[in-house]
Order: structure tokens, then C-alpha cells, then sequence
């Protein structure tokens, strides 16, 4: 359901062991909450820890989190990971997106 490119997976794998995270059995958390430029803010994190609303995915040998509330907003998604010179980090290539803000955080469908 969530896809992960390449780069994505080295540079997640890269920061959750930075973080003391153990990419092989902890997850990336993604999500959508209220916020934003554009209405709906992503939000990403590491996580060791799994709650029965969540719905696990796995894809490139990452493992990702998404809470049932987010499901719908996130379904198709590609995480990307943009290290250019504007230095973004992680990115959501979200087909749902009606909407982007400039920065690429917050969207609308």
C-alpha cells in the first residue's frame, strides 16, 4: 500500500541506526493529522512500538506503520527521500494530493 524507493530505504536505514533504532524489527511511522498550508499535515517518525490500530506494511525490506485513520489518506503513496539542495529529507509522492503546498508537507484531496 505505502511504496519505499531505493534511496528512501538507504537513507531510512542509515537514520534509524543513527537514532538507535534496528531497521531490521522497528517500523517508520507515517500518518496525516490537521495542519498545513493545504489542510492535512504528513507526519513521520521512527517507532518501536506497534498499537492494534495500526496496520503494518512492508516494501524495499522497510517496515511501515500507518494508524487506521491515515490508511485512506496515505493508499498508493511513495516514500522518497530528497537530498538536494533544499535538504527535505523524507517525501510523500501522494497520488491522492489534490493539493501541495510549495514545501511539499501539507496537502488536500
Amino acid at each position: 500500500m505505502i511504496k519505499v524507493s531505493d534511496y528512501a530505504k538507504e537513507k531510512a536505514i542509515q537514520l534509524m541506526t543513527e537514532d538507535g533504532f534496528n531497521p531490521a524489527n522497528d517500523y517508520i511511522r507515517v500518518g496525516v493529522k490537521s495542519g498545513g498550508c493545504s489542510g492535512l499535515e504528513y507526519v513521520l517518525k521512527f517507532d518501536n512500538q506497534k498499537m492494534d490500530t495500526d496496520q503494518i506494511f512492508e516494501d524495499n525490506g522497510i517496515k511501515i506503520i500507518v494508524d487506521k485513520k491515515s490508511i485512506l489518506y496515505l493508499a498508493g503513496t511513495t516514500l522518497e527521500y530528497s537530498g538536494g539542495l533544499n535538504g527535505k529529507g523524507f517525501v510523500f509522492n501522494n497520488p491522492n494530493a489534490a493539493r501541495t503546498c510549495g514545501c511539499g508537507e501539507s496537502f488536500s484531496l
